[in-house]
């Protein structure tokens, strides 16, 4: 429905984390409230921006990038601007030149005295008390699901709460009332700390929250609605889902991409899901060790594969190319394919000879994976949320988890095989395909999420 010629035109400020898998959520958004005749200032950093895809030719006037410069933080190296570009050891220095942003960002909005709402992530923590001072409210946008969100719990808990150590996060939590099996492994706990900087990511986001009007989250009542009535009761404030905001395969340009003709002439050479796809997204970066074992599996399990390899950031080309076992691409050069960088992968999920789908675990590849009704191997990495979003799609029978030692993450190449195989092919693993093929119907519907965008876009009108 358009109600767009009848509403006040708002003026809205977006603000999202240094993260790809942020950013693009924080368009999508942008965008269809533009469709709504809203103004929205996009503000980020001038590589963010300028990576971002070409806007639609209609919603260019109602669409402002703001640029602000990245300051200088000593330890952060010279022109990045985002996570993917750096090891998770080294984010805290991103954090701490995003913290500088804080004045550009004032002066920017006092010079913007029509933008009374900014929509926000969960890091700018120092933004609450000036968005009060220029009478600006404040919507935190959440890019993670509502179980996620859930198990951090309320504000005071999340500033301090019972749980003290890292066994604590080990267990599905009590106000979370629900049968379900949400909680960290071990090994979870210790390696996101390496990302945390002085101010820790729950507290940024504890102090966001508190003084929010509204949280929104990219996920339907349709997915989750325990989280959601959860998250009402212990936040005590409007919990909107946002949909889960899937990709359109209509936008995906063809250039005449040349890679992609190889590509997809060797998926047409391949029987009907009888490929399965890995790929571990922009900031997952495994040890030699672990890769090694992962490879290992791959071959074991016989099938027919594309892995998507991407150099570690700041690690010199020679070491990147060990990362792999000598003569491993020789060996499986019959039925699989190493693709090194970027790959088109909402394309190769598209394609009918793609059966499954060994993930990270990022939100933003469930999405997509489910989207398309392609059953999840979960090979969740080891920072922010991905641990709790591979026990949701295990919990929910849409996937299968790679079995790893609880303590300190290892895992064995035959139970990488056996769980490749249990997804793709083996009798057991039918209920799950047939699961993950009828999710298709809530996470690739446009019409369901543009639905939640609706109802959203409502509420802020009317706030």
């Amino acid at each position: 429905m358009d109600y767009s010629s009848s509403r006040k035109q708002l003026h809205i400020a977006m603000f999202p984390w240094l993260a790809y898998g942020h950013i693009a959520p924080y368009l999508q958004v942008a965008k269809f409230l533009a469709q709504k005749n809203h103004h929205i200032y996009y503000v980020s950093t001038p590589k963010n921006i300028s990576r971002l895809p070409q806007l639609p030719p209609t919603l260019c006037s109602n669409i402002t990038f703001i640029p602000l410069s990245l300051p200088h933080v000593d330890g952060l190296p010279p022109g990045v601007e985002s996570t993917s570009e750096l090891p998770i050891h080294k984010v805290p220095y991103l954090k701490k030149s995003f913290d500088k942003l804080e004045t550009q960002l004032t002066e920017f909005l006092e010079r913007s005295p029509q933008i009374k709402l900014i929509i926000h992530d969960f890091a700018p923590y120092w933004l609450p008390p000036m968005a009060n001072q220029l009478r600006i409210n404040l919507v935190c946008f959440s890019i993670f699901n509502a179980s996620s969100n859930a198990f951090l719990g309320s504000t005071s808990e999340m500033l301090g709460g019972s749980r003290k150590s890292p066994e604590d996060f080990t267990v599905v939590p009590t106000w979370m009332d629900y049968p379900n099996n949400i909680a960290f492994k071990l090994h979870e706990t210790f390696s996101h700390k390496e990302c945390e900087d002085i101010v820790s990511d729950v507290e940024r986001y504890a102090t966001v929250l508190l003084n929010c009007k509204i949280l929104t989250l990219r996920t339907c009542y349709e997915f989750e609605p325990e989280a959601l009535r959860v998250l009402g009761k212990i936040h005590q404030k409007p919990i909107v889902p946002l949909g889960l905001l899937p990709p359109s395969l209509s936008n995906i340009e063809d250039k005449g991409d040349e890679n992609w003709k190889a590509l997809k002439k060797w998926l047409d050479s391949k029987q009907e899901k009888s490929v399965f796809y890995v790929a571990l997204g922009s900031e997952v970066s495994l040890s030699q060790q672990s890769m090694h074992e992962l490879a290992f599996g791959i071959e074991k399990s016989g099938l027919p594969f594309i892995w998507v390899v991407r150099k570690p950031p700041l690690v010199e080309e020679q070491f990147a190319e060990v990362m792999i076992p000598p003569e491993f691409e020789e060996r499986v050069s019959k039925r699989g394919m190493v693709l090194r960088g970027w790959a088109p992968q909402l394309r190769i999920l598209a394609h009918s000879s793609v059966g499954g789908f060994l993930t990270h675990c990022g939100w933003s590849s469930v999405i997509e994976s489910l989207g398309l009704g392609k059953p999840l191997i979960l090979f969740p990495g080891g920072s922010a949320d991905l641990g709790l979003i591979a026990r949701l799609m295990h919990w929910k029978k849409v996937g299968f988890e790679i079995e790893r030692n609880d303590v300190d993450g290892s895992f064995k190449s035959d139970l990488v095989a056996a769980c490749i195989k249990r997804v793709m092919v083996d009798p057991e693993g039918e209920q799950l395909r047939a699961n993950a093929l009828a999710m298709k119907e809530i996470f690739g519907n446009v019409e369901l999420s543009n639905k939640c965008l609706d109802e959203f876009t409502q509420l802020i009108e009317n706030i």
